[in-house]
């Protein structure tokens, strides 16, 4: 068993609300984590149809049967239940009666919104982190073979090589999710649109252009990335708002919650690939942003993640912050720096007015070292 960071947020949580709720990628390790940290507690999944019909046409009697200590997995499929929930919890008044856990965002926050605002604690669980894998000393051996294996912690308890395990995947959240969320008559255009995705990971959203290319509509791509964003296959960072009177660019920046799963989409079927691969330096800086959501969000934290471009080109690849303070991030996949790599954060710290303690230089070396100009250090090593 992998140990995971968010665990002790999920314990402290379960002593203050009587729902937690955790959701995530599909195959995350949700329900492992929730199966080892609540021994004492009943679970039942609604991916088994008898439990889905109990608790679709007897919620009264759902409840009667499970009143506490249980953990339902896959609940947004029985939106139903949320207000029975509701309801009970409110009669009862303790905490840690029920944990759900679903890996449908939409569906599940529609619900929650509706009948348990306040009453649930919400937390996230990503794959694997870096800190997780090398923990449990199953870190793998390089830059790129992390990026090609990616987080999801059944290829590492299950020697599961990615390109058996990522077809499968994609097959399975098709399948699953996407026919859950919308109807999609033609699924091929779909899986298209996915891998045009793919091969716009840390570049500007142009939906026009994914239009073009999937041979849909825009509205259409506009409704296919919130599918994609609700399965937590992908999410968009948008652009600072602090204008600093530039003008600045307002389309968002996409990339995928797990570059294993991208690197899949992309047709690399071995690591070495990503060495020469015209997309390596796109899919090290989503590896690098996922490591800092994932820092946030396994410590029970919405992450306050932007970017930052001017019209002439000037960029800072990252922008975190926290307390109102921001720290500016480059992201290098080189293995050697330069001092060039402060040039974007210069402008930007100019007009902000931020210190060389908030500039950060983040590259594949081995080296941490502090410049006039900022800090620089590993990607691996990120504070």
């Amino acid at each position: 068993m992998i140990n995971r960071d968010i665990k002790e947020k999920l314990a402290l949580m379960g002593s203050k609300f009587p729902i937690v709720t955790l959701t995530g990628p599909r195959q995350s390790g949700k329900s492992t984590l929730l199966k080892s940290v609540l021994t004492d507690y009943s679970y039942v999944s609604m991916e088994d149809p008898d439990n889905r019909l109990f608790a679709t046409d007897d919620p009264r009697g759902f409840i009667r049967t499970y009143p506490d200590k249980t953990f339902i997995d896959e609940v947004q499929r029985v939106p139903e239940l949320f207000s029975y929930l509701q309801t009970h919890v409110d009669d009862e008044n303790r905490e840690g009666m029920y944990y759900l856990a679903g890996s449908q965002n939409f569906l599940l926050m529609q619900s929650i919104s509706q009948s348990l605002a306040g009453r649930t604690a919400i937390l996230k669980l990503l794959p694997l982190s870096h800190k997780e894998l090398k923990q449990a000393e199953i870190l793998p051996f390089s830059t790129e073979e992390e990026i090609f294996f990616g987080g999801y912690p059944r290829i590492y308890d299950k020697h599961i090589h990615p390109t058996d395990f990522f077809p499968n995947y994609i097959q399975t959240y098709i399948e699953k999710d996407v026919r859950l969320l919308k109807n999609i008559e033609d699924l091929s255009k779909f899986i298209r649109f996915i891998k045009l995705c793919a091969g716009r990971i840390g570049q500007l959203i142009n939906l026009s252009s994914l239009a073009n290319e999937t041979g849909v509509a825009v509205s259409t791509v506009q409704s296919w990335l919130s599918v994609l964003e609700a399965s937590y296959i992908i999410y968009l960072l948008k652009p600072d708002h602090h204008n600093y009177a530039k003008r600045l660019i307002k389309s968002p920046k996409l990339y995928f919650y797990d570059t294993g799963l991208a690197s899949s989409l992309l047709d690399i079927d071995d690591a070495t690939q990503i060495s020469t691969h015209f997309l390596r330096g796109g899919l090290f800086e989503n590896m690098v942003i996922n490591e800092f959501i994932k820092g946030f969000l396994h410590n029970g934290k919405e992450p306050q993640l932007t970017f930052w471009r001017d019209s002439t080109g000037n960029e800072v690849d990252l922008l975190i912050t926290e307390k109102g303070r921001q720290k500016a991030y480059e992201i290098k996949s080189g293995a050697t720096y330069s001092p060039d790599d402060f040039k974007g954060i210069r402008v930007w710290a100019k007009l902000s007015g931020a210190k060389p303690e908030d500039c950060h230089v983040i590259y594949n070396g081995d080296r941490h070292f502090s410049t006039s100009f900022g800090e620089v250090f590993p990607w691996n090593a990120q504070k």
